[in-house]
């Protein structure tokens, strides 16, 4: 056999559906799976094309960018705000604008940089516990809402750092955002026992 006829034997080979739990097999792409994990392996299909059919995967890959374009806004706020204060972490940098004087800390660059240090200790469980979620088949308004609960409340979480708002402001928005959190860790836990 030819190399061009054994690829085109592998590109031909059908949609492969893996239930959890079952670990079954069924070549039917029409095959009912009520609420089970689905996991397309179609050799020869465009990845991008497997990803997009799962719309709660699609929703929260949106929602996970968003996420880390914040992230990135935050660290570059951080090193603006550096500049203006003239407060830098290392000497070199400090001698590069006025001398060793400015090797030093500044409340308002702490304060983006706690600001930056609980996005890391929040957004990253998130983007995993949404990436597992998003596998286990749940409704798409309901990991929607997981999704918009998360991102809206860090947006607030992280406007009341840097802006100073009243408290509880921040700490609300903190509490909020844990929510989904824990109710995907629940759902994913319940999911992978129940397929034992």
């Amino acid at each position: 056999m030819c190399v061009s006829e054994s690829v085109e034997s592998w590109c031909s080979i059908p949609l492969h559906t893996f239930q959890l739990g079952s670990m079954s097999t069924n070549n039917s792409p029409t095959a009912d799976v009520d609420n089970t994990a689905v996991f397309h392996l179609g050799i020869g299909r465009p990845y991008q094309t497997i990803m997009l059919e799962n719309e709660a995967f699609s929703c929260f890959v949106f929602y996970s960018v968003l996420l880390v374009i914040k992230m990135y806004i935050i660290a570059i706020i951080t090193g603006q705000v550096r500049l203006r204060k003239k407060a830098f972490a290392n000497p070199e940098d400090a001698q590069r604008h006025g001398g060793v004087q400015y090797y030093r800390e500044d409340p308002d660059v702490e304060r983006c940089r706690r600001a930056h240090r609980n996005d890391m200790e929040n957004i990253f469980p998130f983007l995993f516990l949404g990436a597992v979620y998003s596998l286990i088949g749940p409704s798409l308004a309901v990991a929607r809402a997981h999704f918009l609960v998360f991102f809206l409340f860090r947006m607030l979480h992280t406007v009341a750092y840097l802006c100073v708002l009243r408290a509880p402001t921040r700490s609300l928005a903190y509490v909020v955002a844990q929510v989904p959190c824990v109710s995907m860790a629940v759902q994913v836990l319940a999911a992978v026992a129940s397929s034992w």
